[in-house]
This record gives C-alpha cells, structure tokens and sequence, in this order.
C-alpha cells in the first residue's frame, strides 16, 4: 500500500523540480538579458523619456478623481471640486486619508498644468 503512495510522492517531486527549474532557467536569462540592455535604469529612463512614471497620476486621471470633464477645467472649478471632496472625506467626518491624499494629488497635477498653460498664453 505504501509503495504506489511513494512512487507518486515521487512523481510529484520530480515535477515540481523540473517546474521550478524551468521559471529558475528563465528568469535567469531575463535578467541577464536586463543588465546587456541596461537593466532597470534604462527601463526607467525609457519611461520618464515617454512621459511614464508608475508613481503619478495623469491629467486625465486628476480629473477624473476631481469629476471634471476636460472642458470645465478652470481653476476655480478645480478648486471649487477639491473643497468639496477633500472636506467630504475629511478623516474627522469618516472618511478615507488615501481618497483625501488622491484628491489633494490630482488638484496639485491639475493646478501644475493649468499655471503651465498660463505660461504658454504668454
């Protein structure tokens, strides 16, 4: 009885072996292939160059965190939406520090780029 439950322990085994020596083998060669073509520096000044940071939000997302179409972006709308959504998730009144942090980050993008287009007006 002990003897078909070992084989197949051991079957299993060798499996799971070979299985991690596969994702092993391949994300050795990723990485190798990484640092040849400059490794995660390079990646991440591709990104920057295309305007792509993991870290910030986009105008897009800003207004849409605000509700505000792309029409109506003024800067008295953008402040007028960040009063009301930061005071309503105010953590005083229940509501949520990350959702407040977001409202606060997309009125400071929002406000950047309309002082930007200010000076392109000029």
């Amino acid at each position: 009885m002990a003897g078909p439950i070992i084989r197949i322990l051991g079957q299993v085994a060798v499996m799971a072996a070979g299985i991690f020596g596969k994702a092993f083998v391949t994300a050795y060669q990723q990485a190798i292939h990484q640092a040849k073509s400059g490794g995660p520096q390079a990646a991440e000044a591709a990104a920057k160059a295309a305007g792509i940071s993991k870290n910030t939000m986009n105008r897009g997302q800003a207004r849409m965190i605000l509700n505000l179409e792309k029409e109506e972006c003024t800067p008295q709308s953008i402040q007028k939406q960040y009063d009301r959504y930061f005071k309503s998730n105010a953590v005083e009144n229940g509501g949520s520090f990350y959702i407040q942090s977001k409202v606060y980050r997309a009125k400071e993008i929002l406000d950047a780029h309309m002082l930007e287009k200010e000076r392109d007006a000029k």
